[in-house]
C-alpha cells in the first residue's frame, strides 16, 4: 500500500520496506570481539590476513536524533587509522542480494577467493583493508534493517546521514581524522552526493561506476521511464518501516521536475582527491561516472575505464592494490609516487580481435578527437552510412513491433577507432501516434558479416554505443549542449501532430570501440531496447509509448547523420 509523506515540501510516495525475514539478517547484536587471522567467513573465500577487532551494531546518532547501526572493523593494535566505508541500504549482514554479496550463478566472474565474506555487497573486504592499516565502516543506512527511520532514495536525507557518519568516524579515538569513501554502484552514487556537501573529515573518494543524475541516468534515460529494474531492486530492501517508492515516483513524475532536481548530485562542488572508475557497458552508471569525472572541481583526480563488469573490476586484486596506493597517498600521507599515475587510463573494445586495456591518456574526451559525420542515405537502393550527404530526400520506416527496426551501415577500409560521445541527428515522423520512443545502437560486424558484440564477462555481452529518446521531450538546451552532447531539460512535452516531421538529437553515452579493415559499423534504429542487463538477463525490454510506424527521413532537406568521435592514428 502506498503512503504519501511530505518531504522537503513535496508529496513523496512511500511503501512498506520488505520484512527482515526475507533476508539472512541475523538480528541486532551489540557486541565487540576479535576475529583471528586465517579464519574463513565465506566457504571458498579469502582467509583473514590479520586479527580484526569488530564492534558490531554500534549505534550512531544522526543530527535529527535517528540512530543507525554500524559495524566497525579495525586493527587490534591501538593507533590512529584512516577509515573507509561504503554507504548503502543493502545490508551489512545478510545482504538482500545474496550471501557473500553475489546471489548470481555466474557471480559475474568474481572468484570466491576475492571476497572474505565480511564485506557488504559491492563494498570493500575488511580483511584486506584492516591488514593494511585501515578501519572499515559497514553501515546500515537509515531505515535499513535495524537502523531507525525510513529508507530514502538519494535526495537530501541520505547524504546528510552519510555526512554525519563521516564526521562521527573522523572524531573517534582510533581515527587519524581522515575518511575515504569506496564502493560500487549504489555505493558510488552516494559518494557524488555527500562529497558535494564537503564533510570536513572526508579525505578522498573512489566512486566505482555510479550514476550522478537519477532521472537522466537511471529512472528516465532519454526521458523514457524505467520501472522494472528499479522495482526489482527496491522491493528487496529490508527494514522495519517505510521505503521511498522510486518506481511509483517515476510513474507519477515523468518529467524532470522539482522532485528529480533534488536527485541531481552536486558534483561540481566536489574538491577532494578522486579515483573514478567507469566502463562503457554499464546500463546504469556509464554516463554518470563520466559526468562526475568531467564536472568535479578536484585538482587531483584520476579516471580509469575498464572493459569488464563493475563487480569483476572492483574485486580484482590488482585493482584493489591500485586503490590502496591512492588511499595511502591521500588518507595516510604516504609519498608513494601516486601522482605519476596517468590522469586517464582507457580500455577500448575491439571484439573479435583483442581489446586495448589501460591506455594512458591526458584527458577525456581525448584531445585528438575529430568529429566526423556519417550521413544516412541510400547506396544501391539500400540504407547506408555515407561520407557525403545525398541530394534527394527520402525515407524508410518500420513497424514498432519489429525488434530491430531499420539499419544503416558502412564498411571501413582502415583501422578505425571511435572513442567518446556520439550524437545521432535524425528527422523523424510518427505514423499512428503522437509520440515516439527511439532506441539507437551502433554495433560491429566482422568481415563475414557476423555480429561481434563487446564481451563483458562469461556468456554476457553488450551491443555497443547506444542512445535513446522520447521524442516529445526532444527540446534541447542550447546553452548546455555541445556538438556531441545534446542536453535536454526534460521539463515539458511537445507531442507530434499527424504528418509532422521533426529534428531530434539522440545523444549516446560515451564508448570506446575499434573496427579493423573490412569490418562494418552498423547503426540500428528501432522501437525496442536491445540492451540486456548482464546480471538480470530475464528482465524484458522496458515498456514504451510506441504504436504504429516510425518514419526516418534523410537526404536533401533532412540531413540525418551520425556524428562520431574519430581518433586518428588508431
Amino acid at each position: 500500500m502506498n503512503i504519501v509523506k511530505k518531504l522537503d515540501g513535496m508529496d513523496v510516495i512511500f511503501r512498506k520496506a520488505a520484512p527482515l525475514e526475507k533476508s539472512a539478517y541475523p538480528g541486532l547484536q551489540e557486541r565487540s570481539y576479535v576475529l583471528k587471522k586465517g579464519s574463513v567467513h565465506l566457504e571458498g573465500g579469502m582467509p583473514l590476513q590479520a586479527d580484526i577487532r569488530v564492534d558490531q551494531d554500534v549505534a550512531v546518532t544522526m543530527r535529527d536524533g535517528v540512530k543507525i547501526r554500524v559495524d566497525v572493523y579495525r586493527p587490534v593494535e591501538d593507533g590512529n587509522y584512516p577509515a573507509i566505508m561504503g554507504w548503502s541500504p543493502y545490508g551489512k549482514r545478510g545482504s538482500v542480494i545474496g550471501n557473500g554479496g553475489f546471489g548470481h550463478p555466474t557471480r559475474m566472474d568474481v572468484p570466491l577467493e576475492w571476497e572474505d565474506g565480511l564485506n557488504k555487497f559491492e563494498a570493500p573486504n575488511p580483511g584486506y583493508w584492516v591488514a593494511n592499516g585501515y578501519v572499515v565502516l559497514a553501515p546500515d543506512s537509515r531505515g535499513a534493517f535495524n537502523s531507525e527511520g525510513d529508507i530514502h532514495a538519494w535526495g537530501r536525507q541520505k547524504p546528510e546521514d552519510e555526512y554525519d557518519l563521516i564526521e562521527w568516524a573522523g572524531k573517534q579515538d582510533w581515527s587519524n581524522g581522515k575518511v575515504g569513501l569506496t564502493g560500487n554502484s549504489m555505493l558510488a552514487m552516494s559518494q557524488w552526493f555527500v562529497a558535494g556537501m564537503k564533510p570536513p573529515h572526508l579525505g578522498a573518494i573512489a566512486p566505482w561506476e555510479g550514476a550522478s543524475d537519477i532521472y537522466r541516468d537511471t529512472a528516465c534515460r532519454g526521458g523514457i521511464p524505467e520501472r522494472l529494474f528499479s522495482n526489482g531492486i527496491f522491493s528487496r530492501l529490508c527494514g522495519n518501516n517505510l521505503l521511498e517508492d522510486i518506481p511509483a515516483m517515476t510513474e507519477a513524475h515523468p518529467l524532470l521536475d522539482k522532485y528529480w532536481q533534488t536527485k541531481v548530485s552536486p558534483v561540481e562542488k566536489i574538491d577532494v582527491p578522486a579515483y573514478i572508475v567507469a566502463s562503457w557497458t554499464n546500463l546504469l552508471h556509464t554516463e554518470g561516472s563520466f559526468r562526475g569525472w568531467s564536472s568535479i572541481a578536484s585538482e587531483n583526480k584520476w579516471l580509469r575505464v575498464h572493459n569488464t563488469h563493475e563487480w569483476t573490476d572492483y574485486y580484482n586484486p590488482a585493482n584493489v592494490e591500485d586503490l590502496r596506493r591512492f588511499f595511502d597517498r591521500y588518507l595516510k600521507g604516504v609519498e608513494n609516487g601516486w601522482e605519476a599515475t596517468p590522469p586517464v587510463r582507457l580500455s577500448v573494445f575491439d571484439p573479435g580481435n583483442g581489446d586495448i586495456v589501460n591506455r594512458s591518456e591526458a584527458a577525456f574526451p581525448l584531445k585528438r578527437e575529430q568529429v566526423k559525420p556519417l550521413q544516412l542515405g541510400l547506396k544501391d537502393g539500400k540504407p547506408a552510412l555515407l561520407h557525403e550527404a545525398q541530394a534527394e530526400a527520402t525515407s524508410v520506416s518500420y513497424d514498432v513491433t519489429e525488434r530491430e527496426g531499420v539499419s544503416f551501415s558502412v564498411t571501413f577500409d582502415e583501422t578505425t577507432e571511435l572513442t567518446g560521445y556520439f550524437n545521432l541527428k535524425l528527422w523523424v515522423e510518427a505514423a499512428g501516434n503522437d509520440d515516439m520512443d527511439i532506441f539507437a545502437f551502433v554495433r560491429k560486424r566482422d568481415r563475414d558479416g557476423k555480429i561481434q558484440e563487446c564481451p563483458v564477462v562469461t556468456d554476457r555481452t553488450h551491443v555497443g554505443p547506444n542512445g535513446r529518446l522520447r521524442v516529445s521531450l526532444r527540446a534541447t538546451n542550447a546553452q548546455k549542449s555541445t556538438e556531441l552532447k545534446p542536453h535536454m531539460d526534460f521539463d515539458h512535452q511537445e507531442k507530434l501532430k499527424p504528418g509532422e516531421i521533426v529534428p531530434v538529437d539522440i545523444g549516446f553515452w560515451p564508448y570506446g570501440i575499434r573496427w579493423q579493415p573490412g569490418e562494418t559499423l552498423e547503426l540500428v534504429i528501432t522501437a525496442t531496447d536491445l540492451l540486456v542487463r548482464p546480471e538480470f538477463p530475464q528482465i524484458p525490454p522496458i515498456p514504451t509509448s510506441n504504436k504504429g510506424r516510425h518514419i526516418i527521413h534523410f537526404g536533401g532537406k533532412y540531413p540525418s547523420r551520425l556524428l562520431v568521435p574519430h581518433i586518428p592514428g588508431a
